[in-house]
């Protein structure tokens, strides 16, 4: 099948490729003439694992190709995915100019039948919008009796293992108004679902919906962890034996029972605000989303409560060293990121900072660029360790898990950890001389 994906961006790039995979002719939309031209060169933009590999083999196949020119990805393809960004607008809720331009452009480009499916994540009755900015596209240019389908077809994909996701989905979501349009979405997803999982057929603004009802109740379990993680505290109680007793009934589970800093990255953040917004429109009060929300910001300051606790509020000439930038492990993303939050918050009370992370330092240093020296940035994770007061533990990179103690305890100044990630052993960092804090574990601080 040809298919043409408006938008090369984390979620555009991924599907293109996934659908180029299984032997697919895809084009790839996108209007920076640079990025374009850097994956022509087999350059990806993001990091995600194992994504260069199958953009380059499926170029090098002619499966997959890159273009500024819509109107040409759109001559041939009979199904157009907009994968577009919808980042979050002043009031909270979903900006979607990126959408309505694709949609508008769309409109003034097809010449035959189109499926034109928003993969983008958006919120309910964008669909209707879509259309309508078609339908005049096409009325313009004399053409208002072709036909389309407008379909939602939401992306669930994990940073880190978006191919994972992509190509052995959970389900596959498709909210379509006619059958035709929901059979031709059974067919081109027909190789991805071979192990029985499900294609669910809905109504399109179910299906707009159910992405953020996932995205959310996803978010609302983390908030809901790291509220109980400062009850623990307070009450001298331990949140890991809290999410065992928990996580092993059935009925809950034990995947984001996991206390720490919070979530962030580009989805659960914007879509919880976007949930509220929403609410707010149709005179529905969100009050757990208001609540989820607000939980996460609070939570992004929690290890810099510990720190002050410590240190005091004035952090002049204190040297910190972090580990982890980025939201979460396999990703350079910084949307959001918890570890930026905890670092402004640092360098605002005169700390300095030395920081580690194994993909996402270039970005870092532009998000952190008015701190000029005041960051230093470390290929090696043990030069971040150099003479600093103490280790802030971020983002549970794999190779933060088992690091060199006695090396650590060496090159620090004084043997403090922060645990943001609750990733070591208390009594086993205790008994090796360290000051330890973590979140929600109530435990022995050490010597």
């Amino acid at each position: 099948m040809r298919i043409a994906v408006v938008g090369t961006g984390y979620v555009g790039l991924v599907t293109g490729t996934c659908f180029a995979e299984m032997g697919n002719t895809v084009t790839c939309v996108d209007n920076d003439a640079e990025k374009i031209r850097r994956l022509r060169e087999g350059i990806i933009p993001i990091f995600e694992p194992g994504l260069d590999t199958m953009v380059r083999s499926n170029a090098k196949a002619g499966r997959l190709a890159f273009t500024t020119c819509l109107p040409d990805a759109l001559e041939t393809a009979l199904f157009c995915f907009i994968a577009v960004g919808t980042p979050v607008s002043e009031d909270g809720s979903a900006d979607l100019r990126y959408v309505m331009a694709a949609a508008r452009e769309i409109g003034d480009s097809i010449s035959g039948y189109k499926v034109i499916i928003d993969k983008s994540t958006v919120p309910v009755g964008t669909a209707d919008l879509v259309r309508k900015a078609i339908e005049e596209g096409l009325a313009r240019r004399g053409l208002s009796g072709l036909e389309f389908d407008v379909v939602s077809n939401p992306e669930f994909l994990k940073e880190g293992v978006a191919i994972e996701d992509f190509m052995r989905p959970d389900r596959v979501i498709v909210g379509a108004e006619n059958a035709h349009a929901a059979e031709l979405m059974k067919d081109l997803y027909e190789p991805f679902v071979r192990n029985q999982n499900p294609v669910l057929l809905m109504d399109v603004r179910s299906a707009e919906l159910t992405k953020y009802a996932a995205n959310a109740m996803l978010a609302a379990r983390i908030s809901f962890m790291n509220e109980m993680a400062g009850l623990c505290d307070a009450v001298g109680a331990d949140i890991n034996h809290i999410r065992i007793g928990i996580g092993t009934d059935r009925r809950i589970g034990m995947p984001f029972l996991y206390a720490g800093l919070g979530y962030g990255g580009s989805c659960f953040p914007k879509d919880v605000k976007e949930l509220v917004v929403a609410g707010r429109r149709n005179r529905v009060e969100m009050e757990m989303m208001k609540a989820v929300d607000a939980v996460n910001e609070r939570q992004k300051t929690y290890i810099n409560t510990l720190i002050e606790r410590k240190f005091g509020a004035d952090l002049s000439g204190r040297l910190f060293g972090v580990w982890g930038l980025s939201f979460k492990p396999q990703t350079d993303d910084l949307r959001e990121s918890p570890s930026l939050v905890l670092i402004g918050k640092l360098l605002a009370r005169g700390a300095l900072i030395r920081v580690h992370d194994p993909v996402a330092m270039e970005g870092a240093a532009k998000a952190l660029r008015d701190a000029g020296d005041r960051v230093g940035y470390c290929e090696d994770m043990y030069d971040a360790l150099k003479g600093v007061d103490a280790l802030v533990l971020a983002t549970e990179w794999k190779e933060f898990r088992q690091p060199d103690f006695d090396e650590m305890r060496r090159l620090m100044k004084s043997p403090v950890i922060f645990d943001g990630r609750n990733q070591y052993d208390p009594a086993a960092l205790a008994g090796m001389g360290f000051e330890y804090f973590c979140v929600g574990r109530n435990v022995p601080r050490g010597r």
